[in-house]
Formats: C-alpha cells, structure tokens, sequence
C-alpha cells in the first residue's frame, strides 16, 4: 500500500513546484529579488497593466501583502501606477522599463530552467501536464 502523499494531488504539485524553484530561487535572490517581487515582476512584464487585486490572484498572495509590495517597488522604480481609462477610481499596476531589465533575463533563465527540468518528460507529456494544470487553474477561478 502506498502512502497518501504519494499519489495525493496537492502533494504531488507541491513537490513538482519545490523540484522547479528550488535551483532557480539562488537566481532570483542573486538578482536582489524576493521570491514574491520575482512573481510581481514576471506576471506585469509581459502583460498588461493590471490592478492590484488582479495581480494578487496571479501571484497567489494576499491583496494587502501585494499593495505594500507594489508600493515599495514604485519606489525603486520597477513598478509604476495609473488611473485606470476606463474607471478612475481603479488603479493600474505596470512595469516600468527599469522593471523589465531586471525580469527579462530572469525570464530567459526561468525558461531554460524549466526546460531542464521538464527534460524527463517528452514533448507531449509537456504539452499534457500544462495544459491540465492550466485547466485546474481556469476551475479554480471560477
């Protein structure tokens, strides 16, 4: 008989996400990053501006948590706010370019990273796992 963190989901996720970030994490600090300002900084660089409550949920974090964040990296000039066009009473959360030379080549060393640890698994397998995960995770959203 096999042991419940063996085959349970949530265990299985939970090691699959240590075996991806344990190697890359010395990364991201080395880049004088949190773990969370990575997060902030890759899910705003490709993206468009976001509000705070919007990038939270991508980050899977707290709202206030995020809010200090943000504003603390608007000081370091990473992240910018904005009036939202179409609701002036929301604020935006974007990345300014400053923000972008710092995740950019983090991003390039997340992919590649990925890339060697996916290596086990075939093109296929890959093309699967993500696709089923990012099924779990439009559910979760609903």
């Amino acid at each position: 008989m096999s042991r419940f963190t063996e085959s349970h989901l949530g265990s299985l996720l939970g090691r699959a996400n240590h075996a991806l970030y344990k190697d890359f994490d010395h990364r991201v600090r080395a880049a004088g990053l949190s773990p969370l300002q990575w997060q902030v900084l890759a899910t705003l660089q490709d993206s468009e501006p976001l509000t705070v409550s919007r990038l939270a949920r991508e980050v899977l974090s707290k709202q206030p948590t995020v809010t200090k964040l943000v504003q603390r990296m608007c000081e370091q000039g990473w992240l910018r706010l904005q009036a939202d066009p179409q609701d002036q009473r929301r604020t935006l959360v974007t990345v300014t370019a400053a923000g972008r030379r710092i995740a950019r080549p983090l991003v390039q060393q997340a992919r590649a990273h990925e890339a060697s640890v996916l290596s086990a698994l075939g093109a296929r397998e890959t093309i699967a796992l993500k696709s089923l995960l990012a099924k779990l995770a439009r559910a979760e959203r609903a």
